[in-house]
């Protein structure tokens, strides 16, 4: 018999040598909207929901939506915030979505904010959401998927030690409502 995911305990941070990785709590929505329009060039042609910039209220709705769904153990969201930066500057998101608690599978997805980009955060911040996974949760898979021509998040999975399994051709379209193939890479317990 699987236990009730709302009775797992689930960190709600998580501290890297740099970075904290927090659940989401409201009023975040300002600094939230402020990283996603600072770098919604570079997301939209990944991100089905940066395909313009939020606004504070939109922002503030995502991130209270994020926090019901990480008590209800739906989806594990959490910001990506540097450590050193004074008022801890939010840099992106990660988290555990697609989640089978019977098989105990989990799908990491990270995004960062441009002026961070190219400084090892994203490896950073998945290396400890596979830990995470693994050691807390007792997680028997997890995987990322990404869009095969995305080449800088195949390089986070294969800098992070995600074997590719396979490429899913066709398999979904992309924010354009072009189709899309998609980069299965994976880790097992």
């Amino acid at each position: 018999m699987t236990m009730n995911p709302l009775l797992i305990e689930v960190p709600e941070a998580i501290e890297t040598e740099r970075l904290l990785l927090a659940a989401p709590r409201a009023g975040i929505g300002p600094a939230l909207a402020a990283a996603i329009g600072e770098s919604v060039a570079e997301l939209r042609p990944w991100m089905p929901w940066a395909q313009q910039a939020p606004s504070i209220e939109d922002s503030e709705a995502v991130a209270r939506r994020q926090l019901a769904d990480f008590v209800l153990r739906k989806d594990l969201c959490f910001q990506i915030y540097d450590r050193a930066a004074a008022g801890r500057r939010l840099l992106g998101g990660t988290g555990l979505h697609r989640m089978d608690w019977e098989v105990r599978r989990f799908e990491i997805g990270y995004w960062i904010r441009s002026s961070a980009q190219g400084q090892g955060y994203v490896s950073e911040a998945v290396q400890a959401m596979a830990a995470m996974a693994f050691e807390r949760l007792r997680a028997r898979r997890v995987e990322i998927r990404c869009d095969d021509v995305n080449l800088r998040s195949r390089a986070v999975a294969e800098r992070c030690g995600f074997e590719l399994e396979g490429i899913l051709r066709s398999d979904g379209l992309n924010p354009a409502g072009e189709p899309r193939n998609t980069c299965v890479y994976a880790r097992l317990a």
